[in-house]
């Protein structure tokens, strides 16, 4: 389970740019939902997954995980039980560091480190057939710096080496946004694969709407740092694009856009 109370989150405290966007913002996420959020720029999607990994502060409020309070863990020490997917596929890999030496470095975490070889070669076998489930040729590309890979290739390795370690959550930050339509329907695909076999859960922030409707089980909407609608599996399963889409239009008459 994954819960935020009583969230209060200003930017600019102070100042004459205050903005507050969330105040007193609750949710909660029950074990293995897959959670699909949309929402125009600026409803604070990303900030609420910013918050949740600790990556900001808040001025109020708390995050549970399961039954503990982490609202004064860092985001090291959360990130032992989170694993996040960026935007940018650059963000999730390491670019001068080789393929193998990217699936050494995800295969540590949350290990402490010494005065060791930060490779184990025993553990290249079992590499190079995680790589060959993905079916785009990675592992007889080991030896590959992965700054030199396409966007696809980069973003296949970083939701392969958020997931390698048990987590209990999973945070997606438009980890398809940057790619090109084909790319981005063969990653989703992925996604939904770990999703399921490993039973995560995880939260999904998307432009895409469609595949907000296709995947998940639960479809949030956020508005002004509000949730403006709350869809169950049961629910979600009868929604359609155009439904969404029309939600989005009213939305954009009433800001004025």
């Amino acid at each position: 389970m994954l819960e935020l109370r009583g969230i209060r989150k200003y930017y600019n405290p102070g100042t004459v740019n205050e903005m507050c966007i969330f105040d007193d913002f609750n949710l909660r996420i029950a074990p293995g939902e897959f959670v699909s959020v949309v929402g125009s720029n600026g409803s604070g999607k990303t900030s609420m997954l910013n918050i949740i990994c600790g990556s900001i502060d808040v001025e109020g409020g708390a995050v549970f995980a399961g039954q503990e309070d982490i609202s004064a863990k860092k985001e090291f020490e959360r990130n032992r039980r989170i694993g996040r997917v960026y935007q940018n596929p650059a963000m999730g890999t390491c670019p001068n560091m080789t393929v193998l030496e990217n699936m050494s470095l995800a295969d540590n975490k949350g290990k402490p480190f010494g005065l060791k070889p930060g490779i184990n070669k025993a553990r290249a076998g079992y590499y190079r057939e995680m790589l060959a489930g993905l079916g785009i040729g990675l592992e007889n590309k080991m030896q590959v710096k992965v700054g030199v890979l396409s966007g696809g290739q980069r973003q296949a390795m970083a939701l392969l080496m958020a997931t390698m370690t048990p987590i209990e959550f999973l945070i997606l930050d438009e980890h398809t946004a940057a790619l090109d339509p084909r790319t981005a329907d063969f990653i989703m695909g992925l996604t939904d694969r770990i999703v399921r076999e490993k039973r995560i859960t995880t939260i999904m922030v998307t432009h895409n709407l469609r595949y907000a409707v296709e995947y998940g089980n639960r479809l949030l909407m956020m508005h002004e740092g509000k949730i403006i609608l709350d869809k169950g599996q049961k629910e979600k399963k009868a929604l359609k694009i155009e439904d969404i889409l029309g939600l989005f239009n009213r939305i954009s008459v009433e800001c004025g856009n």
